[in-house]
């Protein structure tokens, strides 16, 4: 898999075009053969505020092993037909064809997620799951790996999905080799949830105002709805309703959404065992919290943690050299 092609047209997201072209068009020191990466399009081509020279037409993806779409912006409006119909004629010919962010939307339109589960960045889910109904999209991961289609969603997940497909192709070992030149985690598994919700009320004084912080003091404490009904002076049905109003959930989901923010933190930050960051986000056991963990965040929270160990070993030696 060594020839990779972005396919690009005017509207193009600058961002993703960029990363994708980092990541394929320049070898890391000591890895050779690499990809041979064209930029196919019209000519010129404007992506936000730059203009482009693409090295080839559309007509030149078939020939392609890997497609790459970036970013669209404007998916208020079909993608144009040509971009289309060359990324249909580059999968029936054999290329894996992978999207990054909105580029999720050519794809669709091109036909090749029927059937077939999708992501995008967060934003836009609701917009593809609507037009294209025939598309099973999955809001909450990073990205998804069908084999010949793969799509991610937004921003640095665009980066894990690049790395992912150097994974694939030359191994972990090159990959990290790329992630430590890009000073970016080497590895997050593509179902990691693309963020945990966490509802914040609107300012203003409303009942539930002393609550939160008092609750976000005491996340170490077995605390129940009873519990937080009692601090607020209301019954507990009173505290739901005003609960739901305020942060669209209910008080054991938000506490339970505190607590798996605090584990998140602290595995970012610290070397505490399992044990004392459930104790110290009052889910008890390391068990409850690899399982409440799991769950959210779709990866476990050993997991989890290595990636921010290998984030901060990266950034070291970056600042050593």
């Amino acid at each position: 898999m060594t020839t990779v092609a972005l396919a690009v047209t005017d509207g193009m997201l600058h961002f993703e075009l960029s990363l994708a072209y980092e990541v394929f068009g320049f070898a890391p020191a000591g890895v050779e053969p690499w990809y041979d990466l064209a930029v196919c399009g019209p000519a010129p081509v404007r992506a936000g505020r730059f203009l482009l020279e693409p090295d080839h037409g559309l007509g030149h993806l078939p020939r392609a092993h890997t497609v790459i779409v970036p970013g669209w912006a404007d998916v208020d409006v079909d993608p144009p037909a040509d971009l289309v119909d060359a990324v249909r004629a580059a999968h029936e010919a054999g290329a894996r064809v992978v999207s990054l962010c909105t580029g999720v939307f050519v794809l669709a339109a091109a036909g090749l997620l029927d059937g077939r589960r999708a992501t995008t960045h967060w934003a836009h889910t609701e917009v593809l799951a609507s037009r294209y109904p025939e598309v099973t999209v999955d809001p909450d991961v990073l990205y998804v790996d069908n084999g010949s289609v793969l799509t991610s969603a937004g921003k640095a997940a665009a980066m894990d999905l690049c790395l992912h497909l150097v994974r694939l192709d030359r191994g972990s070992s090159v990959a990290n080799v790329v992630a430590r030149r890009l000073v970016v985690p080497p590895h997050r598994d593509g179902g990691q949830a693309q963020f945990v919700t966490t509802p914040v009320p609107e300012p203003g004084n409303h009942p539930l105002t002393g609550l939160f912080p008092w609750v976000m003091e005491r996340l170490d404490q077995p605390l129940t709805v009873e519990d937080l009904a009692r601090q607020a002076r209301m019954s507990s049905r009173t505290l739901g309703r005003h609960f739901r109003s305020v942060t669209g959930t209910t008080p054991l989901q938000w506490l339970l959404t505190q607590r798996i923010r605090r584990a998140q933190e602290l595995l970012e930050t610290t070397g505490e065992s399992m044990d004392a960051i459930a104790a110290a986000t009052g889910m008890g056991t390391a068990t409850t919290l690899r399982r409440n963990f799991n769950r959210a965040v779709g990866v476990a929270p050993d997991a989890y943690r290595r990636t921010f160990r290998s984030r901060a070993a990266d950034q070291r030696l970056q600042n050593s050299r």
